[in-house]
Formats: structure tokens, C-alpha cells, sequence
């Protein structure tokens, strides 16, 4: 392994460090607690928090900023944040309009923002709705979820949701969008090669050398199918297969589309993935109106990508094109 890190133990406080410091006038950070927040003060709008296991980055940190998220917790690298964590983030980050947690739908995630709602009830803090996010059509449970794993689409759902925030819209009305979102988006990946853990120093799962994962997780757990390697225009229709049907998308309609790359893929493979999918959609009578190619939410290096798609409405695509003053230019 060989990795740009001192000790593997300190690796998600140095990067989260190395991000804040990047940006000392927009952003702040709480070492012990992992947490990366918004330093300019906002009024009169609901704070967004997100958070997961470190390694998906830009995925979570790197959106948080005016226009998307106002916080980010992150726990260890594909692990949950903590409950404490996420307590003081929410009390920290409110202004009086409430706090809505955006979740990817894994059992740790769910499990320590649910106890941290209602740790914050308790004490009567904040008020805290909570939106689920679980857009991968590729499996209906795994070892880490109840149901479908969050994944890629979530980006989506904190940048709509977070413009929409922007203009003083409430809590309830914001969790109504965030749901609204996440039930017209839909998200299938592939790997072409496992991710090395940090702290482990070996790659999490194995795949052989003429070998890909169809639908695979954030983590390394297991898609659909294991198969032997193609071209790529094949695999891409695999998965556009299954994204379309899922929802299912409709000849006519109108969609953005993300092709995100999963942290080791060169960006030029990216944009390949992203001609072939137009052809495809073309084929099927989807208009593409915006797309989305970069690393969004990845998982370490691991080789591969996902694809994303968003059945679009007047309001979403309003909101998708205001702008957002994140850590990375991709919106």
C-alpha cells in the first residue's frame, strides 16, 4: 500500500484539517469531533447536516458551504459518525429554523443520527426532521442497509434541497423536497478493481484481473453480479437497463444525469462512460438537460463509476443551476 498519509489512524483528521485550512474563511472544523461547518452567518433559513463513514470523499465535507450543506459529520473511514458528533453539529449549526439531517440509508448512519434526534428532543434542543436517501437500484438489502443503499444520488438531493433552504423555506416544506428528490432519483455502479483501507492496507474485496462487480457498494459489498470483463458500452447498458426501469424513467422525459467516478478512475474514462450513456438515452428517448462527470461520491480508489439519474421537474431544475460556494467547483 502506498498512500499519502502519515499515521493510518490520523488520516481523516489530517485530510479534514488539510480541508479547512484550504478554506479558513468559509469553513470550520472540530478535530475532536470531526466535524466540518460553515463559518458565515447565515439567518433565517433550516440547517442541512449530512454525514457517513469517511472515503467517499468530496462526499460529505466537500459540500458543505452556502448553497448546500451548513454541516458535515464524518466517522472513521466506512464507519458512522458519531452520536456526539452529530448532537453538538446540530446545536452548533442552528439558527431557530430547525435542522434537517440528510442520511444515506445505512444501518450505522440511520441508526446514530435516529439516536441523536432523539437525544436533541430530549434536551429540548433544535427542532430536527430527518430525510433517507436510498437511490441504488442495484440491491434491496446488503450487510450495511435495511432496505436500498444511499449512494451517489444523495449529491443531487443536497444540492436541490440546500438552494432550496437558501430562501427561507421551512423545515417541513424542505424535508417534503428532500424526500421528493430522492424518489425520482436512481443510481447503479460497477467496479473494475477493490479500494485499499487506510488502516488495513489491503484492498477490501477481490476481484479478479478479468473480472467486474455489477452494482457494487460504497464499500466494497457485494452488487448483483460478478462477470467477466467487457466492453464498455455493454456495461453501461446494463446499468442504464436497470436505472430506467427502475423508476421507471418515461421516453419524453426530461433528466440530469451524473456519471461519478468512484476515486481511482481517470477522468477521460469518466467522459467515455458519459458519451456512451447519452447514446443510450438517446436511444431511449430521455433528453439529457445537464450533465454531471467527476468524482461526486467515491469509495478511496477503487476503479469504476456510477451512474445517476434524475427525472427532472421545472423546480428541480431551477434549483440544481443556482449556485453554490462549496470547496470544489462542480456545481
Amino acid at each position: 500500500m502506498k498512500k499519502i498519509m502519515n499515521l493510518p489512524e490520523n488520516f481523516v483528521k489530517e485530510m479534514l484539517k488539510g480541508l479547512a485550512e484550504a478554506k479558513p474563511d468559509t469553513l470550520g472544523y472540530i478535530p475532536e469531533k470531526r466535524i466540518i461547518y460553515r463559518k458565515d452567518p447565515f439567518t433565517n433559513k433550516v440547517a442541512l447536516i449530512s454525514g457517513s463513514g469517511s472515503g467517499h470523499e468530496p462526499d460529505q465535507a466537500f459540500y458543505v458551504g452556502k448553497g448546500m450543506l451548513d454541516a458535515a459529520c464524518a466517522g472513521p473511514i466506512f464507519a458512522a459518525p458519531t452520536l456526539d458528533s452529530i448532537v453538538d453539529a446540530a446545536r452548533l449549526i442552528d439558527k431557530g429554523r430547525g435542522v434537517l439531517f440528510l442520511v444515506k440509508n445505512y444501518t450505522g448512519d440511520r441508526a446514530n443520527f435516529e439516536m441523536a434526534s432523539e437525544m436533541i428532543e430530549f434536551e429540548g434542543g433544535p427542532i430536527v426532521e430527518t430525510a433517507i436517501i436510498n437511490d441504488d437500484v442495484a440491491v434491496k438489502d446488503s450487510t450495511f442497509t435495511a432496505g436500498r443503499r444511499g449512494v451517489a444520488g444523495a449529491i443531487f438531493v443536497y444540492k436541490i434541497v440546500g438552494a432550496k433552504s437558501e430562501e427561507g423555506t421551512n423545515i417541513d416544506e424542505l424535508k417534503k423536497l428532500a424526500l421528493d428528490v430522492n424518489a425520482n432519483v436512481r443510481t447503479m455502479g460497477y467496479a473494475l478493481k477493490s479500494c485499499t483501507h487506510p488502516e488495513k492496507g489491503s484492498p477490501t474485496f477481490e476481484l479478479g484481473t478479468d473480472e467486474i462487480e455489477l452494482g457494487v457498494g460504497l464499500h466494497g459489498e457485494p452488487g448483483r453480479q460478478r462477470i467477466k470483463t467487457e466492453r464498455a458500452n455493454v456495461t453501461i447498458s446494463r446499468l442504464l437497463d436497470s436505472i430506467v426501469s427502475d423508476l421507471p424513467f418515461k421516453p419524453g422525459c426530461e433528466v440530469a444525469m451524473m456519471i461519478n467516478g468512484l476515486g481511482g478512475t481517470p477522468v477521460s474514462e469518466l467522459y467515455i462512460a458519459c458519451s456512451i450513456a447519452h447514446d443510450i438515452l438517446k436511444a431511449y428517448g430521455i433528453k439529457v438537460f445537464k450533465s454531471y462527470v467527476n468524482n461526486y461520491c467515491t469509495s478511496l480508489d477503487m476503479e469504476g463509476c456510477s451512474i445517476s439519474l434524475l427525472n427532472l421537474n421545472e423546480e428541480f431544475k431551477h434549483l440544481l443551476l443556482m449556485p453554490a460556494d462549496i470547496p470544489i467547483r462542480y456545481f
